[in-house]
């Protein structure tokens, strides 16, 4: 039952940080800003926000759910995983601590869209505004890629709920998401204010993230390839 919880907060709070990162922050606050200038109604602009949230919820616990399935659906490469993923751990969560702390940074191709398309989704209602969110979120840039691929993959598949894993990931970063498009519908005028807070919160939480992922992928590294422990 710990393990759970453990697995669950963990895929929660990777979620969270992932979503007030500053490349997704700064999309999800353009982006709903963006469709509540197409929208009159206070109601319809949060309707819209809530659908581009869902959007990105979706696509994010999609993604890990193929990925997860993938892996886990080829006989040797499950054995194996299931098998060696506990003492492979300690070199990947290095190396997303180190991206977390920008050590080592990468370049990555990005998912964009060309601004007819954009407007025209902007202007679809819910429905545009979901996909707009879906969409968005497969634009990876290196601190959440580093996020999603070096440790909540590896982290579901090292768990007995993997398979849930992605979904709880997806709901955290729906969560500020959804704070910004409440915000935005209510009219909230400091709303610049609160993105530059987030946006110096999220400078120390990572670090310490970073810190944390590399602490104990030394630690299991020490234990299972090492074996200094």
């Amino acid at each position: 039952m710990t393990e759970i919880f453990i697995g669950f907060a963990s895929a929660l709070w990777l979620g969270i940080l992932t979503s007030i990162s500053p490349c997704p922050l700064a999309s999800n606050v353009a982006a709903i800003s963006f469709l509540s200038k197409k929208i009159a109604h206070p109601a319809l602009v949060f309707i819209s926000g809530l659908a581009y949230t869902i959007g990105r919820m979706v696509s994010y616990a999609l993604l890990g759910w193929i990925v997860i399935n993938s892996l886990l659906s080829i006989p040797q490469v499950a054995q194996f995983l299931q098998k060696y993923m506990g003492r492979a751990l300690g070199p990947p969560l290095i190396l997303t601590g180190l991206i977390l702390l920008e050590v080592i940074t990468i370049r990555l191709p990005g998912v964009s869209l060309s601004q007819k398309h954009h407007n025209k989704l902007a202007e679809s209602g819910a429905g545009g505004a979901f996909l707009l969110g879906f969409i968005f979120a497969l634009a990876f840039c290196p601190i959440s890629a580093a996020l999603f691929f070096g440790s909540l993959i590896p982290l579901a598949i090292n768990s007995k709920s993997g398979i849930v894993l992605p979904f709880i990931y997806g709901i955290g970063t729906g969560l500020p998401v959804l704070v910004f498009a409440v915000a935005i519908a209510l009219g909230v005028t400091s709303l610049s204010h609160w993105f530059h807070r987030i946006t110096r919160l999220e400078y120390y939480t990572r670090k310490i993230t970073g810190a944390v992922f590399i602490i104990v992928g030394l630690y299991y590294t020490g234990i299972y390839i090492l074996k200094l422990f």
